[in-house]
């Protein structure tokens, strides 16, 4: 019921206000526009109930009281924000059935809260070589140690999210459901194990969980107080974007400028658009998510090897459009995974390729050095437009750390692009957004995007604290971003930025920008490394060793430090430099270092945006 028409029944029954007071609500309201009445509605609602025995004010953090409904706790790992949103839904569809439930990402939740728990439902994504996402990383560690209380009685229900172009296709989501069972738990539904292209499967899993949980969440309710969840009252909510995954923004593509040398062995393009209008909002340490178009020549060339005019008409769920239109605007055509080769090998009966889907050491192999161009131009054959699309998953959007501070640049935002691009089989193959932006988009033209928020990699609150940003690369694009908001709030904390590339005079990113926040005094220091530069390899982990002493009193001081770049090795590597200085200028042994970095983790002083 809406405040308007609350007001409304309030003037049809015996009401406890004054004529006056109906008066001045009335006058309230008429106002108010639809969200701000929204806000009162749930504030009313709230106040009444904070006058019924034990009830909860969602927000407000006050505890549960005896004999409350069990709840389903939600918990979610996400390192770019998709199983974040697979929680949520489940949430917004719990809540409608009016179960309820609680959402908590994984980094906030307390170990020692499981043996209270009764029904857990876990959304968790996988990166890297089958690793957990930052966010997940204790809990998941947790579940393995001695200190795992028993979980007998507890229901739980997993959905695990990755790539199955990577070798540990949803290992995390294994790791955790094995883990809950190993502890006494019990699963309610089938873990589900979901590709890029997940929202129909992840719509249909959480259906199948709630099922399974419904009527157990349903019978520990009974006589106990309802909970009414308060939107707007309590901390404050940042108003979501109209645009998203799902609904991205056309922008205008305003600048692609090559940043690296001519003598370069990187091209790297700064990249600025423009989101006037739009209502767009970001902040430092978020993600921007471009859609691309593929190459319409490489696309008429595997239309060539399928023998298809690229005229012919297909569907793609309720949309009608040409086989070529699909090819180039909304299917996968660069990274290479084994669904398409399994469902290619079977539309064609390609034995050698039927082959590979039994042995997936051989998949892997086959299949990284491969786009699906080229597995579609190694083995032609005669095929029908549908089942050729078919064959393929949906584009994904690719995600760039944002490098750009909108306190600095407005109704714009700014990326870092290295262009991928190797020699394979005799041509020059691109990646597919990088190659978009690099060769083949014009400026000024459309381009889909959204904002991808990532909270787990976020500036301190208090300005006056100190930062170490580790950024070799394209990995300083965040931390661009971070120094112009810095700049923009006159925030008085020290700065400390470690860059590397292979040559001073052909890969120094923002050079000139960066000098100048030297001069100004905002860097406070700068500790580079070009690896290429003499003869002895130097990396930022170096440079890292090298400052020990003095990194370990600014951590000691209360600095929060920061990684973005590769994932596979240079986090790696600056991780285990963190360790040899924290036992060398700590006094402290492995295990102890390691706590020690944990304990930073756990604070939101050590932070990584690693791909």
């Amino acid at each position: 019921m809406s405040p308007v028409q609350l007001v409304q029944q309030l003037n049809q029954v015996a009401s406890p206000l004054s004529a006056q007071q109906i008066a001045q609500l009335q006058q309230l309201l008429g106002q108010l526009n639809p969200i701000q009445q929204a806000w009162v509605s749930g504030y009313l609602a709230a106040s009444a109930n904070a006058a019924m025995p034990g009830t909860e004010l969602a927000g407000t953090g006050v505890a549960p009281q005896a004999g409350e409904a069990a709840a389903l706790t939600i918990l979610y790992g996400s390192q770019t924000g998709n199983a974040k949103g697979v929680a949520s839904q489940l949430k917004e569809q719990a809540e409608s059935r009016g179960l309820a439930v609680k959402l908590v990402n994984m980094s906030d939740y307390k170990p020692n809260q499981l043996k209270k728990e009764k029904f857990i439902a876990v959304a968790v994504s996988t990166y890297g070589e089958g690793e957990p996402p930052e966010d997940a990383e204790n809990l998941h560690e947790f579940l393995a140690s001695k200190k795992a209380p028993k979980l007998d009685g507890v229901k739980v229900a997993v959905i695990g999210l990755g790539d199955s172009s990577y070798e540990f296709f949803c290992q995390t989501a294994i790791d955790f459901e094995e883990r809950f069972k190993a502890l006494g738990a019990e699963t309610v539904v089938a873990r589900a194990e979901l590709d890029v292209d997940y929202e129909e499967q992840a719509t249909a899993w959480i259906g199948g969980a709630l099922d399974a949980f419904e009527p157990d969440l349903k019978a520990s309710s009974q006589g106990t107080a309802q909970v009414i969840p308060m939107a707007g009252f309590g901390a404050p909510v940042a108003q979501a974007s109209q645009y998203t995954k799902q609904n991205p923004y056309a922008a205008e593509l305003s600048v692609v400028q090559k940043i690296t040398g001519r003598d370069s062995t990187k091209n790297v393009q700064h990249v600025e658009i423009s989101l006037e209008e739009s209502g767009i909002t970001y902040q430092p340490g978020d993600a921007l998510g471009v859609y691309f178009l593929n190459d319409e020549t490489a696309v008429d060339a595997l239309l060539k090897s399928v023998e298809l005019s690229g005229d012919e008409e297909v569907k793609l769920g309720e949309e009608t459009l040409t086989v070529k239109q699909a090819l180039v605007e909304k299917l996968e055509l660069t990274q290479s995974y084994p669904g398409f080769v399994e469902k290619y090998a079977q539309a064609t009966n390609n034995a050698e390729l039927l082959k590979l889907a039994d042995d997936k050491a051989a998949m892997r192999e086959y299949i990284e050095a491969r786009q699906i161009f080229d597995v579609v131009a190694q083995n032609p054959a005669k095929l029908d437009a549908q089942t050729l699309v078919e064959c393929a998953r949906k584009l994904q959007a690719r995600l760039y750390s944002i490098a750009s501070s909108q306190a600095e640049v407005e109704e714009e935002v700014h990326l870092t692009v290295g262009l991928v691009e190797f020699e394979a089989f005799n041509s020059e193959h691109l990646g597919g957004c990088s190659g978009y932006l690099a060769k083949r988009a014009e400026e000024g033209s459309s381009i889909k995007v959204f904002v991808e928020h990532n909270d787990n990699f976020r500036l301190p609150s208090d300005d006056n604290t100190p930062v170490i940003m580790v950024g070799p690369g394209t990995g300083i694009a965040p931390f661009r971003a971070f120094l112009q908001e810095r700049d923009a709030r006159g925030a008085e904390g020290e700065n400390w930025l470690f860059f590397g590339n292979p040559h001073f005079t052909q890969d120094f990113l923002y050079q000139v920008e960066i000098q100048a926040y030297v001069k100004s005094g905002l860097l406070n220091k700068i500790d580079l490394a070009f690896s290429r530069d003499q003869a002895e390899k130097i990396y930022v982990q170096d440079r890292i060793r090298e400052n020990g002493e003095e990194l370990f009193a600014w951590l000691e001081k209360g600095a929060h430090f920061y990684i973005c770049g590769d994932a596979n090795r240079m986090a790696k590597d600056v991780h285990q430099a963190l360790i040899d200085v924290v036992k060398q200028y700590g006094s402290k042994n492995d295990e102890e270092a390691e706590q020690y970095l944990k304990e930073l983790r756990n604070n939101h002083r050590y932070q990584k945006d690693v791909y």
